[in-house]
């Protein structure tokens, strides 16, 4: 089987471990040969880490880009303004983005993946479920039956999303944070750590606590691992 080039985008923490899971979809059979990582601003420390792993940082995206190599792409960055916008650059220059899932996560029937969504160990998807352009799945998060995820939200490790459930894009759920059945989150809102999400959310509005309220003191997406 040939394998298919792959570079992923971001070399902080989560960058790192869309690595894991190429190397665990390997295991049985190379799939994917992985070029190395870009990042347009690397902390020493990720570098440090990274160097550590064998993988080469290959420079900014735009000067990847420059180099016109053939090679799919996957985005390991926690910010979706920051995935927009990688993403974009990408799709311009004619490249596709690839789905990711970690041989450890269950996921049943009639779940659709969008181009460059990632799943990461431990994660469950039931069934009839969407997960959008970009999307990430945490490790353990869950996510149940007859759920979206549009483009380039996030589910955070052990996350639970309930059956029912609409996140609108861009937006984020916590780690350990809860979306009760049905309920909706609109584009780029933000459950933080640990909250229960009871009623609906607004657009770019970030939610803490339980139940979960709006709050001005986060904002959110900040991070870029």
């Amino acid at each position: 089987m040939t394998s298919t080039p792959l570079v992923i985008v971001g070399i902080g923490g989560f960058g790192r471990e869309v690595i894991d899971v190429v190397d665990a979809m390997n295991a049985s059979a190379t799939r994917f040969e992985l070029l190395g990582m870009l990042d347009d601003a690397p902390a020493e420390q990720h570098a440090e880490r990274l160097s550590v792993r064998g993988v080469p940082y290959l420079g900014t995206v735009d000067q990847w880009l420059a180099k016109g190599v053939t090679a799919s792409y996957v985005i390991g960055i926690a910010n979706a303004r920051v995935r927009r916008i990688i993403d974009t650059k990408f799709t311009a220059a004619g490249h596709e983005p690839v789905a990711l899932v970690h041989p450890a996560a269950s996921t049943g029937s009639r779940v659709a993946l969008g181009p460059g969504a990632v799943v990461c160990a431990g994660a469950r998807l039931t069934t009839n479920i969407t997960i959008g352009r970009h999307t990430h799945v945490h490790v353990n998060a869950t996510v149940g039956h007859d759920t979206v995820l549009e483009p380039f939200s996030s589910a955070y490790p052990l996350s639970a999303i309930s059956g029912e459930c609409h996140l609108g894009e861009g937006s984020t759920v916590g780690a350990h944070a809860t979306v009760l059945q049905g309920r909706r989150l609109g584009a780029d809102a933000f459950v933080g750590a640990g909250a229960v999400v009871t009623r609906d959310v607004a657009p770019g509005v970030t939610v803490t606590g339980v139940p979960a309220r709006p709050t001005a003191d986060a904002a959110p997406g900040t991070s870029h691992d």
